[in-house]
C-alpha cells in the first residue's frame, strides 16, 4: 500500500536555531586528548592540502581544457579522505553524452557545508552559491577557484544571474543547485523554490537530476535523530567550531542517492518540475534516514505520481 505524498514542512523548520548549550554527542573512543589530537591532525592536513591545491588550481585556471574541472573533483576526494568521511554513492551522475550533449543541472537537498565536499567528490560540476559565501575568509578562495557561481537571490538581479548560469552551461559546465535556499538540521528536506530552476527553461533546457544526501554513519554506527544534527550546519553556527567538532570523530559516512534524470520538457511548467525534483530528493532522503534499502527513483509517470516509499516521516 502506497503512502501519502510528503507534505512540505511549515515555516517552523526554517526557524531552527541551535543554542550554545546544545548537548552535542561526543565521541566515545580515544579519550578527550586523543580526540583533540585527531582534530588537530586533520585540521593541519586539510589546511596544507588546501594551500597546495589552491596553487595548482590557480595555474590550471589559466589553461584551456577541462583539467581545472577534473582537479576540482580531486581536491574534494582528498579533502573527504583527510576528514575521515566515507561516501557511499547509489546510482550514477547523468552525462551530457547520454542526453544529446545537453548540460546537466544536479539538484540536491542541503543540510551542511559538507554537502559541497560530498557532491564535489563525485560530480564534474560547478556550484551555485549565495553571495554571502564570497565574504567568508578562506572559504571564498576555495569557492572562486572552484569556479562557483555566486547569486544574490534578489528579484532585481534574477535575470542577470540566470543569464550567467546559462552562459556557464553553454560553455560546457554542469551546475549544482541547492533550491531549499538554506540549510536544515538534516531531519527533513525543506520545500524547493521554483525560482532556482529558472535555468531549466527554454526550447532546449538542461537535464535535471535530483539527488538525496544523508549522513548515516557516526562513530561507525548508524546515525539517528539524536546524532544526525551533528553534521548539520544551520542557524547561527560558525564554520570553525563546526569543523573542529566533526574532525574529532571517526567512522563518518555520507550516502548520496542519484535519481533518474528528468527532462524539463516533460513537465507543463517550472513549478511542476520543481515539485517532481523535490519529491524525489525528499523520499530518497527519508529512506536513507530510516536506514532502509534505497534505490534511484525513476522518472514519474506524471507530476502527481505517488511516491514509491511508504513513509516520509523523519526519525
Amino acid at each position: 500500500m502506497q503512502g501519502k505524498p510528503p507534505r512540505p514542512p511549515g515555516k517552523r523548520s526554517l526557524l531552527l536555531r541551535p543554542t550554545a548549550e546544545a548537548a552535542w554527542p561526543e565521541p566515545q573512543a580515544g579519550g578527550r586528548l586523543g580526540r583533540q589530537l585527531r582534530a588537530a591532525r586533520r585540521s593541519t592536513l586539510v589546511a596544507l592540502w588546501t594551500l597546495v591545491a589552491v596553487s595548482i588550481q590557480a595555474g590550471l585556471l589559466l589553461l584551456p581544457g577541462r583539467a581545472k574541472i577534473r582537479f576540482a573533483r580531486i581536491f574534494w576526494v582528498v579533502f573527504c579522505r583527510l576528514m575521515g568521511l566515507d561516501i557511499s554513492c547509489i546510482g550514477r551522475p547523468a552525462r551530457r553524452a547520454e542526453h544529446g550533449g545537453r548540460p546537466v543541472v544536479f539538484v540536491s537537498n542541503h543540510s551542511s557545508w559538507l554537502d559541497v565536499a560530498v557532491l564535489g567528490s563525485r560530480l564534474h560540476a560547478c556550484f551555485v552559491s549565495k553571495r554571502d559565501v564570497d565574504s567568508w575568509p578562506g572559504v571564498n578562495v576555495v569557492a572562486r577557484l572552484g569556479r562557483t557561481v555566486f547569486v544574490s537571490r534578489q528579484r532585481s538581479t534574477t535575470g542577470r544571474e540566470r543569464d550567467r548560469m546559462l552562459a556557464r552551461l553553454a560553455a560546457g559546465d554542469n551546475l549544482v543547485l541547492f533550491p531549499e535556499g538554506t540549510t536544515s538540521d538534516g531531519s527533513r528536506v525543506l520545500p524547493f523554490r521554483s525560482s532556482f530552476l529558472a535555468v531549466a527553461e527554454g526550447e532546449e533546457p538542461p537535464i535535471v537530476q535530483p539527488i538525496s544526501i544523508v549522513y548515516d554513519r557516526l562513530g561507525g554506527l548508524p546515525a539517528n535523530r539524536a546524532t544526525r544534527p551533528l553534521f548539520a550546519y544551520y542557524g547561527d553556527m560558525s564554520i570553525g567550531p563546526h569543523f573542529w567538532r566533526l574532525a574529532q570523530w571517526q567512522g563518518l559516512r555520507a550516502t548520496m542517492l542519484l535519481h533518474a534524470p528528468l527532462d524539463p520538457r516533460s513537465f507543463p511548467d517550472r513549478k511542476a518540475l520543481t515539485k517532481a525534483v523535490w519529491r524525489a530528493s525528499a523520499e530518497g532522503a527519508a529512506a536513507l534516514r530510516q536506514n532502509r534499502p534505497a534505490a534511484p527513483r525513476p522518472p514519474p509517470a506524471s507530476a502527481d505520481a505517488p511516491l514509491a516509499y511508504t513513509s516520509l516521516a523523519h526519525v
